[in-house]
């Protein structure tokens, strides 16, 4: 799946495509004392990472043996370790010239800045924006048959640099915001995570998890996270393997 468009933001969000225009005010609960002001929690200790995958299935407890919230990286170590692969990973994938520092630069600092305003986790929005776009600010809109376009393959939204040569900063703003915030189409992180943290009743790695299932493909079994639906069975478990350190390691999931 790494390098191959064609699983990129596999039928994000498909089984919403009738859906109904998305209430863009409505707000999660208040988690700052759970979860800190960027949704990492109070704890900042550092963990090792590795760049290895293990094949996670089921529910998405730590009972089904799925990394907590602990077992992540912070997000300055997930930054760093995604950070040679965030600099190549345009040409890699043939989607136009590289990101420049300036770009990388701002796609840091809107991922921060959306995670505080949404008090969605900022890992989970980079994780996502990882196994989206593998972080190329020119990655190519998608359809499947919603239009996702932008970092974070978003539904139907109006962040996009497919084909520009320079990225603004706000347009890297826009196209995470569109994926986090939502759009008047369909849900974002947020509206996902507020969903599956009212079902869960625990704003810990599960319904974080969960949000990401939903994101993807519209559903979320809560007792098997590997069910796609008609989405990317593996997202789940690419998703936890990306919040542990896992770059360019080849996947076992199938």
């Amino acid at each position: 799946m790494l390098f191959n468009v064609a699983f990129l933001s596999t039928t994000l969000l498909a089984a919403l495509a009738a859906a109904l225009p998305v209430d863009l005010s409505a707000e999660l609960p208040d988690l700052k004392d759970q979860i800190g002001e960027n949704g990492e929690g109070t704890s900042k200790a550092t963990v090792t990472l590795s760049d290895t995958y293990k094949v996670y299935s089921g529910d998405g407890t730590e009972s089904a043996s799925w990394p907590n919230k602990d077992s992540w990286g912070t997000y300055d170590q997930l930054w760093k370790q995604n950070l040679p692969l965030i600099r190549q990973s345009c040409t890699w994938n043939k989607w136009g010239e590289d990101n420049s520092e300036t770009e990388i630069s701002d796609i840091n600092k809107a991922i921060q800045k959306v995670s505080n305003e949404t008090q969605v986790d900022s890992r989970i929005i980079f994780a996502v924006m990882m196994q989206e776009s593998k972080g190329c600010v020119r990655v190519p809109t998608s359809y499947n048959p919603i239009k996702n376009p932008g970092l974070m393959q978003s539904h139907n939204g109006k962040g996009s640099c497919d084909g520009v040569a320079k990225c603004s900063a706000a347009t890297i703003e826009l196209m995470i915001r569109d994926g986090v915030v939502g759009t008047s189409n369909g849900d974002g992180l947020k509206q996902c995570f507020a969903k599956t943290l009212k079902t869960i009743g625990s704003a810990g790695s599960r319904a974080l998890y969960a949000a990401a299932r939903m994101y993807n493909s519209g559903s979320v079994d809560y007792e098997n996270f590997s069910n796609g639906f008609s989405s990317t069975k593996c997202y789940v478990s690419d998703i936890a393997n990306r919040l542990t350190g896992w770059t360019l390691a080849k996947s076992k999931c199938r």
